[in-house]
C-alpha cells in the first residue's frame, strides 16, 4: 500500500483547486476525462487537447445529472481514460455507490479528493459560536449541503480500504495549508502525526490505476 505523503496549498477558489489539480497530476488527465461534480467546469480550459466532459447538477455541466438520485452513472463500463472526483461525495448520501462507479466507466485512473470536515470546524465546535460551512441550521432548505463529517484519519482508511481488487491505490496525499516553519514545528512537537493531520490538513487526494494498465506502462 502506498504511503501518504504530505503537501501545501491552499485553495481559495474553484480555479485555484482545478489549477493544483493540473499541476500535481497532468499526466492522468489525458484523453477522454469524465469530470463527475464538475460545477462550472474550470478544467474544460484547462484541458484544451483532451476530449473533456463535465456533469453535475448545476453550474456549467456537458449534462446535468443529479448524483443523489443516480442509481449508474449514464455510461459504459470503461468510457473514460481518467475519471475525477473533486470534493464531490460528501455531498450525497449514495457516497459508496457512486465511489465504486468512478472506477466502473474508468478505463485507467481515477482521482478523487475528500475534505477534512474536522479541520474547519473544531474551533468554532470548541469555542460554541460562528456557522460552519455547509452545516448549520439555515432557515430555508438549502440546495445543497455536507451529509457527511469525517476527519482526515478517517478518508485516508477509506481510500486505502475501499479500493477495487482491479485497481491499485498509486499516489495518496494529505494536503495542508502553507505556514511558517517554526509554527508547523511546534504544532508537530505538540501533536501525534495522526493528531496534526486531523485538525490542519484540508483535503486528502488519492489516485488508482487499473492494475493491468499499470504492468503495460511497466
Amino acid at each position: 500500500m502506498v504511503q501518504s505523503q504530505r503537501d501545501y496549498a491552499s485553495f481559495r477558489t474553484r480555479p485555484a483547486r482545478s489549477q493544483y489539480l493540473l499541476e500535481q497530476f497532468r499526466g492522468v488527465l489525458k484523453g477522454k476525462v469524465l469530470d463527475v461534480g464538475c460545477y462550472e467546469a474550470p478544467l474544460r480550459e484547462l484541458l484544451p487537447k483532451e476530449e473533456y466532459y463535465g456533469i453535475d447538477i448545476v453550474g456549467k455541466p456537458d449534462q446535468v445529472i443529479n448524483l443523489e438520485e443516480c442509481k449508474q452513472l449514464p455510461f459504459a463500463d470503461g468510457s473514460f481514460n481518467s475519471v475525477i472526483c473533486i470534493e464531490v461525495l460528501e455531498h450525497i448520501n449514495n457516497l459508496h455507490d457512486m465511489f465504486h462507479e468512478l472506477f466502473r466507466v474508468s478505463s485507467q485512473d481515477v482521482i478523487v479528493s475528500l475534505p477534512n470536515c474536522w479541520c474547519g470546524a473544531r474551533q468554532k465546535v470548541g469555542r460554541g459560536r460562528g456557522e460552519i460551512l455547509h452545516y448549520g441550521l439555515p432557515h430555508q432548505k438549502p440546495v445543497d449541503r455536507h451529509k457527511w463529517f469525517f476527519n482526515v484519519s478517517q478518508v485516508v482508511d477509506f481510500f486505502e480500504s475501499a479500493c477495487p481488487a482491479e485497481y491499485e491505490l498509486v499516489d495518496l496525499r494529505v494536503v495542508e495549508k502553507p505556514r511558517s516553519g517554526p509554527l508547523t514545528l511546534m504544532r508537530r512537537f505538540w501533536f501525534s502525526s495522526k493528531a496534526y493531520a486531523n485538525r490542519y490538513a484540508h483535503t486528502v487526494f488519492a489516485v488508482y490505476r487499473r492494475k493491468q494498465v499499470q504492468k503495460l506502462a511497466a
